[in-house]
């Protein structure tokens, strides 16, 4: 076990030198960037983003964050930085967390390698790539699994965008389609959070706000990756977003946040909810294929997170890390504040 550690620490410092050897590009700031900078609160929640300690997932979504926002510096950085952590199955940013987890990073790093023509990059996608494809632990039907035998809603939001990235339209479409035969819940008209596959069971049906916005999210790029040429695939992918929005929206509270439990005002509100939705709302309101007056409770939503960012730039109120069981904060609720706002002024220019 030794031998076998200290050969993929010298792997991965291997992979890493030679990265930080490879010809440094400029990378200009992009418009959109930019003009997100002018916000003192999102230059405040960047650097919180960035401050984490962070987990596989985590390194995943921040980068996802950045890289809706045209930071191209940054992802490529946590692309690099993440050579590091490779798994056993050569995986980069494979701290903590469940066996999909580390998929989460596959758009961020996928594009660095595109961007930068790393060598050790390019290796490092190419491996996630056919490690999604082909050896992930998965369900007959082709399902991967999240964690052991199980599928969990935020696996929405970990394969099925990679994929549709890569250009693996049909693949990611599965995905998406095994995880919402399972997850999904006709009468709450909710996603319940974990299947269990061995037991042909929910392992929690919970309506997790957390795991219906992962799920918005997912559901939203994979739409948006997706060419002309695979429209009744996208058709039926919008059909599912409305009928997700349409579930989470119905609970709504006044105050424009959720509940933990979507369905159950008893339970801690809750500010990352709110804002996976909205961004997942104003992206689709600007790919068009969402009517505009989701906008609505989006901007509700909105207004209502941007509110709980402290001084510091930490989102406060979202389901705390590591446990996810009470008001807190944490790295993925820096990452969708970013994320809410990147497609905030995406629409915003692109409508003046």
């Amino acid at each position: 076990m030794i031998r076998y550690t200290f050969i993929v620490a010298a792997v991965a410092a291997a992979l890493l030198a030679v990265a930080s050897r490879a010809v440094a590009q400029a990378v200009p700031a992009t418009p959109l960037f930019q003009t997100l900078l002018q916000d003192p609160l999102y230059r405040k929640a960047k650097a919180a983003a960035l401050a984490f300690q962070r987990k596989s997932w985590e390194q995943g979504i921040v980068g996802t964050a950045f890289l809706e926002a045209g930071d191209d510096e940054t992802v490529i950085a946590l692309a690099r930085a993440s050579l590091i952590y490779p798994t056993k199955d050569g995986l980069v940013a494979g701290v903590g967390g469940a066996t999909a987890d580390p998929l989460m990073f596959g758009e961020s790093l996928w594009h660095a390698a595109d961007v930068t023509k790393d060598p050790a990059l390019r290796k490092a996608a190419d491996t996630m790539l056919d490690y999604t494809l082909n050896k992930a632990p998965r369900a007959a039907d082709g399902t991967i699994f999240h964690t052991g035998q199980t599928i969990w809603s935020d696996s929405f939001n970990t394969s099925p965008p990679f994929l549709a990235y890569a250009g693996k339209y049909d693949q990611a479409v599965q995905q998406i389609e095994g995880h919402w035969k399972r997850l999904w819940d006709p009468q709450a008209k909710l996603i319940a959070h974990q299947w269990n596959e061995a037991a042909n069971r929910f392992s929690s049906k919970t309506p997790w706000g957390g795991g219906n916005g992962w799920a918005a999210a997912g559901i939203t790029r994979v739409i948006r990756y997706l060419p002309a040429d695979h429209q009744a695939d996208r058709d039926k992918l919008i059909a599912h977003l409305k009928d997700l929005l349409d579930g989470c929206i119905a609970h709504q509270r006044a105050d424009g946040l959720f509940n933990d439990t979507v369905n159950d005002p008893k339970s801690f509100v809750e500010t990352d909810t709110g804002q996976m939705l909205a961004y997942s709302i104003y992206e689709s309101v600007r790919g068009g294929w969402l009517d505009k007056s989701y906008l609505t409770a989006a901007d509700k939503m909105r207004a209502a997170a941007r509110g709980k960012v402290d001084d510091a730039g930490f989102v406060q109120g979202v389901a705390t890390a590591p446990t996810f069981d009470k008001p807190g904060v944490s790295p993925e609720g820096q990452a969708f504040f970013l994320m809410m706002e990147a497609a905030h002024a995406k629409l915003v220019q692109e409508t003046r």
